[in-house]
């Protein structure tokens, strides 16, 4: 296995140089192998991105597939899922997601949905030679048509009327799909900031610098929103009237609601506000990763939605809203949870600062150091096995602390520090919780700040 392959908390990652060609033959074809040993496969989908290096990618694993191929193009990795479990197929999405743009990476579907981390392992045992096949290859261009479809009865006829919304295109794969939901909905939309080249968002880590760009964006066109979404359309952005963003998760905690969930799935790092809401019967917490998410989705009952810090949103089962029943689909997507604050803000004719406001008032941060290698991560790690209450002396006497994915925490005054190694790339995340802005921004640079001078 070359060295810079390997899975994370969606889907294989690695250099595209090392993906491209031989490697992405040999996974496609253990995938293919895994999937024939559980039973008859006819067809298998491919999609991909706008990465410069994922029209290469997707013409070698096109080659490794003995079996019937449909080449859905480019468009968002939900809505090549949605395709897939309409048709009974599996799938492979090429895409780095919000990685850098050197890099990308495979995303696999089962004819049922997103593959878990059992199917991960035996796609590795799986690997094995892959030769380069002339297999006939037909095209589906009626795949994010109908994924726009899936959202026309979301929200009630012309909800958005009146309303300026920009959408930041860059290299998103959902530009301009989400320029026409948008539009269906009778929104005036503002398309900005389109680039040939590929962009690497991370919702869950917008540089200073983009955010206000963004914010500036926001008060010279006068919008109410602005919304955008990282490469392959599985994590929504959105920035409020007032040029702020709103972090993924309360994205989440706003869609679940709006969608009248029983049952809420989301990692650990999500804010804890969820529980404070009152508004879900019961609220699972799993590692970050949406096999996690999607494996505890089977432990829930009634309506059930899913969502990750980042913001993308997992539906577990149907919900039946605005007179329309909108049908599971358990993998991440962005245009769903965009859709459904905006129309919960204009259902409550509240704009989209206000609705946030609701909730009660538990702010988190996160940001990344990257080129983090493991090994110097588990030097801080051990630093603080050995010494935790050393480590915080400053900020305070541990309360409590969570292993469910990374160290979590959590200190008598409610504040929380969380540290975790990303699972996608050489990076360490510091996640941070308090009951204001200012006290989660200063949490937020300790932590980074404190965490630097042990792995550097």
């Amino acid at each position: 296995m070359t060295s810079s392959l390997k899975f994370g908390t969606s889907g294989l990652r690695g250099l595209a140089t090392d993906l491209v060609g031989v490697e992405s033959r040999r996974y496609a074809a253990a995938f293919l192998r895994y999937l024939k040993g559980r039973g008859e496969v006819r067809q298998v989908l491919v999609g991909r991105d706008l990465r410069a290096s994922s029209p290469e990618i997707a013409a070698s694993v096109i080659s490794a597939l003995d079996v019937e191929i449909v080449d859905c193009g480019e468009l968002p990795t939900p809505a090549l899922a949605l395709e897939a479990m309409r048709r009974g197929a599996p799938a492979i999405m090429v895409t780095g997601s919000h990685i850098p743009a050197d890099r990308n990476g495979l995303k696999f579907y089962r004819a049922d949905g997103e593959i878990d981390k059992a199917d991960e392992a035996a796609i590795l045992a799986a690997l094995g030679d892959a030769v380069e096949l002339n297999r006939r290859v037909s095209r589906e261009p009626r795949a994010l048509a109908r994924y726009l479809d899936r959202h026309a009865r979301l929200l009630p006829s012309g909800a958005l009327a009146g309303r300026r919304i920009g959408v930041w295109q860059h290299s998103s794969v959902a530009r301009d799909v989400f320029v026409d939901a948008l539009a269906m909905f009778g929104a005036h939309v503002v398309p900005l900031g389109r680039s040939d080249i590929f962009v690497p968002v991370d919702t869950e880590a917008v540089d200073t610098g983009t955010a206000a760009q963004l914010a500036a964006w926001v008060k010279a066109h006068r919008l109410d929103a602005l919304i955008s979404t990282d490469g392959d359309a599985d994590r929504p952005l959105l920035v409020d009237e007032a040029g702020a963003l709103v972090r993924g998760d309360i994205i989440g905690i706003l869609t679940a609601r709006f969608l009248s969930a029983d049952t809420v799935v989301t990692p650990v790092t999500s804010n804890s506000s969820i529980e404070g809401t009152g508004a879900f019967r019961r609220v699972i917490r799993t590692k970050v990763g949406s096999p996690f998410v999607i494996a505890g989705m089977t432990q829930a009952t009634g309506a059930v939605v899913g969502f990750e810090a980042n913001g993308g949103v997992l539906l577990g089962s149907d919900v039946s809203i605005n007179g329309a029943t909108i049908a599971a689909l358990p993998t991440r997507d962005a245009l769903l949870p965009i859709l459904s604050v905006l129309g919960a803000a204009e259902a409550a004719g509240r704009t989209v600062s206000q609705l946030v406001a609701t909730l009660p008032p538990r702010i988190a941060r996160s940001d990344r150091l990257e080129h983090v290698p493991a090994e110097r991560t588990a030097l801080l790690l051990e630093r603080l096995a050995a010494d935790a209450a050393g480590y915080f002396a400053e900020q305070g006497t541990i309360h409590s602390v969570s292993t469910i994915d990374g160290l979590r925490y959590e200190f008598t005054s409610g504040d929380v520090i969380h540290y975790r190694p990303s699972g996608n790339a050489p990076e360490l995340r510091c996640y941070t919780e308090a009951s204001t802005a200012a006290r989660a921004d200063a949490l937020l640079a300790w932590g980074l700040s404190s965490a630097e001078a042990v792995v550097r």
